[in-house]
């Protein structure tokens, strides 16, 4: 199964009877659009291998320091994770992480992350209820690592009582809460365009625009980081590619429609982030035409695929579209973009200013999203990825309420 993309979780498992039990809770976190990385402590390899935790979240499980030290996995796992789970965690792992100890993989990943922490606590109750964990508990959460509180049932043996480890469904529940970003676009399916078109002239030129595809492509991230089900349809480009979400990449604007067109039925949101060619050559030469043979050339308008697929929407689909103005007026730059929406029938447009080469290429943006209902939210100069979501929490209303 192709999960959506999701957050970047680091799990780490302690050395107690419950790691059976993070399995499920492995691939409960890939539902809900987390992508898991599992780092086991060396003894808890005792209870669950490395080859489930490899099978179960196609990704290497590591857990010794001194594997793949070239890669240095201790930064790298920290840098890159947006949130570490540490479930189960015993009373010797909370004692070695409140002291601040670095000796396994896990341990010295929490020291070197600026990630948020959430730990996950299972041990018998006597443990847990003991002065050292109690207090071990409390110094963690002091320092602003989220502890949960053990479940209280059945443990090992004929044991029971506080320090069970939580169902599932709670700890993600906690999970959530804790980390505050929850995925609100969980099971929507959401198509984006980004980058710009390339309408070709003969084998070696083409017509094209300065769209570098950054905008449309962090919109494709954080919907999915959002819990959203996305395909990114891209015109050419040097950007990365998102793990997890599909990525069709097309250079004509008839390729752009071709893809969106075996889509649409099935999509719950098209965000049209493209700078679409306006238009292409009539004829296109089979062979390089002589530079001498180039005195003109005869264009003819491409399809207007915002207004297309708008006038094809369901009414529980959501469209936005973008406009690219060269208005420094903002007032005129909100006009023309009432007049576009209007035009396109789509539920909402972001328009900026991208007179003098602003915006192409940048990782900033400025200018306005508009509404169908007319109203206008200001974008001021602020990163992509922050418009992105910004954006998103408008389609997000519509998505609940369509």
């Amino acid at each position: 199964m192709n999960f959506p993309r999701g957050r970047e979780l680091v799990l780490g498992v302690g050395a107690g009877i419950a790691a059976y039990k993070s399995a499920d809770l492995l691939r409960r976190l890939q539902d809900r659009g987390f992508l898991v990385t599992v780092v086991p402590t060396p003894n808890s390899l005792n209870f669950v291998g490395k080859a489930t935790w490899e099978a179960l979240s196609g990704r290497k499980a590591q857990s010794e320091l001194w594997e793949n030290v070239s890669d240095v996995p201790h930064v790298s796992l920290g840098d890159k994770a947006n949130l570490i789970l540490v479930a189960p965690a015993t009373a010797d792992l909370i004692a070695r992480i409140a002291h601040g100890r670095a000796d396994d993989l896990l341990t010295n990943t929490i020291l070197s992350t600026t990630a948020p922490i959430v730990i996950v606590p299972a041990m018998h109750p006597k443990m847990w209820l003991n002065p050292a964990t109690v207090k071990n508990v409390q110094t963690l959460r002091d320092r602003g690592v989220f502890v949960m509180d053990p479940a209280i049932g059945r443990l090992t043996g004929s044991d029971s009582g506080v320090g069970r480890f939580p169902d599932s469904s709670a700890i993600i529940d906690f999970v959530e809460e804790s980390y505050g970003y929850c995925a609100d676009l969980l099971g929507a399916r959401v198509l984006v365009t980004a980058g710009g078109t390339r309408e070709a002239i003969d084998p070696v030129r083409f017509i094209g625009n300065r769209s570098s595809g950054k905008q449309g492509w962090a919109i494709a991230n954080q919907a999915a980081m959002r819990g959203a089900q996305v395909t990114l349809v891209l015109g050419p480009n040097s950007l990365p590619k998102i793990e997890g979400i599909e990525t069709v990449e097309i250079e004509s604007a008839a390729e752009m429609r071709d893809e969106i067109l075996a889509r649409f039925d099935d999509i719950d949101v098209l965000v049209m982030s493209a700078a679409v060619a306006d238009a292409r050559p009539v004829s296109v030469s089979d062979e390089k035409i002589k530079k001498e043979m180039l005195g003109s050339l005869l264009l003819e308008e491409n399809q207007d695929l915002l207004a297309e697929f708008a006038a094809k929407k369901r009414t529980n689909q959501v469209i936005a579209g973008f406009a690219a103005e060269t208005e420094s007026n903002h007032e005129a730059l909100v006009s023309a973009a009432k007049s576009k929406l209007a035009r396109k029938g789509a539920d909402l447009i972001y328009v900026n200013d991208v007179s003098s080469g602003k915006v192409f290429g940048s990782d900033m943006t400025s200018g306005a999203i508009i509404t169908r209902e007319g109203k206008i939210i200001p974008i001021e100069e602020v990163s992509k990825e922050m418009l992105a979501d910004t954006l998103l929490d408008q389609i997000r209303e519509r998505v609940s309420h369509g």
